[in-house]
Order: C-alpha cells, then sequence, then structure tokens
C-alpha cells in the first residue's frame, strides 16, 4: 500500500472528516458497546465502500483496495500460524515448563516484574522477535505470575516492553533492518544512535517495574513451592526439554528466515515429546498442534497456564489483522491517508515540527492501519527528504520511526501485535498498556529529543530552530 495507489485525490478538510467518522465508529463499538473489534472494523469497511461508490469508484476498484491492503499482511499470518504450532508443542515437550521452572529458581530473588523485563530484553536482542519472544519466554514468566497471585496486567505489560525493547535493538529484528535499510542508514549506526531513548527508557522501565514487583510473603512462597511440585510431577523437567529453546536461538542468530527457525524448533518440540512420552502418538500429536495442548492434571492452576497454543488459537488473530489491514487498503485506495500526509508537509520547517510530524505520522498509521511495517515505510518515504533539507541525518529518522512505529503497534487493540499479544499472552491490549512502560515512553523521549536537540545529529548545514 503506497501513497501513488490512490484511486482519489480530495482534500485533507474532507479525509479528516471521514477519518473522524471511522474512528468514532472503531471506538464506539469497541469501548462503548464492549464488542469484539472484529465487528466495528468490519462497519467501518462497509462505510468505506459506501464512500468510495458515492465518489464514482466501481466495486471492483474498491474490492481491489480491500484485497491488497489484507495481502500486504500475509506474511504475519503465517507467522502466527507457526507461533500457535511453537507454543503447543513447546508446551507438550516441557519446554515452557522447564523454563518456567528454573526461571522461578533462577529470579526468586530479584523482583518479579524486573526480572520479566530484564530477561525479555536480553532474550529480544538475542532472537530479533517481540512475537517469539512473547509467545515463549513471556509465557513461561505468565505462569510464575499466576503461581504468585501477582497482576497478570503488569506482567504482560512487562514482557511486552522487554519483547519490544529487543526487537527494536536487535540487528537481527526485521523492523530495525527496515527502518535502517528505508532510509538508508547503516545498520549497527542506526542501533548505536538508538540508545539515546532506548537507555532512558529501559532505565525509567526497570524502575517502575522493580517498584510495582510483588513482595515475597510466607504464605506465597508455600504456594509457590506446591506448584513448583505440581510442575515437576506432571511436567517433563529436564535438559531434553530446552533443545527447542536452544535451536531457535542459534538459528536466529544465524540468521535463519522466521518461518524456517519456528519449523525447525517445533519439529525438534515434537521429537522431545515423542522421546519422553511414549503413549503419544502422531493423532494425538496433529491434535496438540491444531487445536492446542490441554494439560490434564489435579492440579486446576497447572492445567489453566499450561493448556494453550495450537493453529485454532490463533483463528482470532488472523482475522482480526485481516480485517485491519483491508481496512488500511482502502484508507489509502481512497486518498484519505495520502491526503493527510500531504496537508502537513508544508509546516516541516524545523527539528521539532520535523519530529512531530514523524511520530504523529507513525503512530497515526498504527491506528489507522495496524501494520508494523507500514508505520515505518510510510513516514520514512514521506519524511526523508525533508531530514536533508534541515540537515539531519538520516539516522534521526530511523530512531524516529522505531520509537513511534515498531514499539507503538503494540498498543493498538486492533494492530498486529497488539491482537497476536493478546491472543498468546491471554490479556487484552487495553488491560495491559498502561504498564508497557518502556513503549509508552520511547515516542515520548524521541519528541523531548527534538525539543531539546539531544542525540540529535545534523550533516551539512546547521539544524535548524524555532
Amino acid at each position: 500500500m503506497q501513497l501513488d495507489l490512490a484511486k482519489l485525490k480530495i482534500s485533507a478538510l474532507e479525509a479528516a472528516a471521514v477519518l473522524a467518522v471511522i474512528l468514532a465508529v472503531i471506538s464506539i463499538g469497541i469501548i462503548h458497546f464492549e464488542m469484539v473489534p472484529h465487528l466495528p472494523i468490519l462497519g467501518a469497511i462497509i462505510l468505506l465502500i459506501i464512500y468510495g461508490r458515492l465518489k464514482g469508484l466501481s466495486f471492483n476498484e474498491v474490492e481491489s483496495g480491500l484485497i491488497k491492503g489484507a495481502a500486504s499482511g500475509l506474511g504475519a499470518v503465517f507467522i502466527f500460524f507457526f507461533i500457535g504450532m511453537l507454543i503447543s508443542s513447546w508446551m507438550a515437550s516441557g519446554t515452557i515448563p522447564t523454563l518456567m521452572f528454573y526461571g522461578f529458581e533462577l529470579f526468586s530473588g530479584t523482583p518479579l516484574y524486573l526480572a520479566a523485563f530484564i530477561v525479555c530484553s536480553i532474550i529480544g536482542v538475542c532472537i530479533g522477535s517481540a512475537f517469539t519472544t512473547s509467545a515463549t519466554i513471556g509465557v513461561a514468566f505468565l505462569g510464575m505470575a499466576a503461581a504468585m497471585d501477582a497482576s497478570m496486567a503488569i506482567m504482560a505489560g512487562a514482557i511486552v516492553s522487554g519483547s519490544f525493547l529487543g526487537d527494536k535493538m536487535s540487528p537481527l529484528s526485521d523492523t530495525t533492518n527496515l527502518a535502517s535499510g528505508t532510509v538508508g542508514v547503516n545498520l549497527f549506526e542506526h542501533t548505536q544512535n538508538m540508545l539515546w531513548t532506548t537507555v532512558p527508557g529501559f532505565i525509567l522501565s526497570a524502575g517502575l517495574f522493580w517498584v510495582l514487583s510483588p513482595k515475597e510473603s510466607k504464605g506465597s512462597m508455600e504456594e509457590m513451592n506446591l506448584f513448583l511440585q505440581a510442575l515437576h510431577n506432571e511436567t517433563n523437567i529436564g535438559w531434553t526439554a530446552l533443545i527447542p529453546f536452544l535451536l531457535i536461538i542459534i538459528l536466529a542468530v544465524k540468521k535463519v528466515p522466521a518461518i524456517t527457525t519456528l519449523s525447525a524448533s517445533i519439529l525438534s518440540a515434537v521429537g522431545v515429546t515423542f522421546m519422553v512420552d511414549s503413549s503419544m502418538t502422531f493423532a494425538d500429536m496433529g491434535k496438540i498442534l491444531f487445536s492446542g495442548f490441554v494439560m490434564d492434571s489435579k492440579v486446576e492452576q497447572l492445567n489453566a497456564i499450561l493448556s494453550r497454543g495450537g493453529i485454532d488459537s490463533m483463528m482470532f488473530s488472523v482475522s482480526l489483522v485481516l480485517l485491519a489491514l483491508g481496512m488500511g487498503g482502502l484508507l489509502f485506495l481512497l486518498g484519505i491517508i495520502p491526503a493527510l500526509l500531504r496537508a502537513i508537509e508544508g509546516m516541516l520547517t524545523s527539528t521539532a515540527k520535523l519530529l512531530v510530524s514523524t511520530v504523529l505520522t507513525a503512530i497515526g498509521i498504527n491506528v489507522l492501519v495496524g501494520e508494523q511495517y507500514l508505520s515505518i515505510l510510510l513516514p520514512g518515504n514521506t519524511f526523508q527528504e525533508h531530514y536533508k533539507k534541515l540537515g539531519l541525518s538520516a539516522k534521526t529518522l530511523s530512531r524516529a520511526l522505531e520509537d513511534a512505529g515498531t514499539v507503538v503497534n503494540p498498543l493498538i487493540p486492533w494492530g498486529v501485535s497488539g491482537v497476536f499479544l493478546t491472543q498468546v499472552l491471554g490479556v487484552s491490549t487495553i488491560e495491559y498498556v498502561p504498564f508497557a512502560f518502556f513503549c509508552l515512553l520511547c515516542p515520548v523521549l524521541t519528541l523531548i529529543s527534538g525539543f531539546t536537540n539531544i542525540g540529535i545529529s545534523a550533516e551539512k548545514v546547521k539544524i535548524a530552530h524555532d
């Protein structure tokens, strides 16, 4: 979906009016009537189709825009399917239970939410995927939180914060490579320059998670010990269960494509499952991979935590992502987003104004389209020449794209990341957003750098000021 694909050229005022109606329909449906996001977005799509017909477009043209928008998310859809199988196979093989078991022992003296944030950050940097980090290590930490009767919303916020910090900073991440490649910045210069906002964001987030972490009590420790005993007795805890986890890290570091990496880890988990469970049949494994792993023990808490995953569990996410991206395709086809982008180009006369425009555009694309890659590509292509005119280094732009594009997507309930995380973690986007501190801080820190010129690098001419 690019700006030159628009079939209509409308005024910014008309585009803003149509957009206001669309956002009102979605907001009222989700917030006031508490509908699942699918229905309000479907309503918005119908309104956009009617608008397109009233403006003289044929049904075929409108349908083409809808399909092109949805098609842009097919890569994410396939990843969703593989992640669903990864979770269920890791449950069956004992990989996630083992990570939980040793995680309790390793971080018993560390504040819970702080531990989750730091570990997810480290793993995220190592493998370059917020989705994989959240679906594996994140699920294990959620199990810890449930065992300690801690807040699932805060824990989800810590997991999301750490996972997307890792995704943002990892040289292996597709979004990191996309942001640097879009504006022509060396990958390692880009990651180094992001430290200006990442380090303060990490420190502030770590402090907040440390303060919010629950204090261990005698009662909670006894309850945790009972849970650990049940975990040890009912699941496969051991080094063999860590093979799928180690494999996914090794392949990610070697930059093996995501689907290949996930497939290898799933197959290894299936192999471990057959090795440790002699009663497992191919039919049983097929059911686990599609419908999810079901824990059947005498401990209800254990059953609730470990029963999850499978392709079927991703269908809610897949349908919502396709609808949201289809709506985004219509917003481009009808000229609504292009009109708004053209309207702000004349106001880009200073560093602060340019960064504000970049941040708001990236956030706006996330809200309107729900797609992480477009929130990087569109502002990157739109504002690149303006950064050159003001003498600003392109790495200033690439950092802003990550701070307002990559890490904002998980905060949008109908965004690709928000939908995925809600499904995998079992905590709604609205619940964890107030605690996704790192994701909330990054856009703010980028704006602060624009107004103070801290961390802003110039290339050939002096930076313009208001």
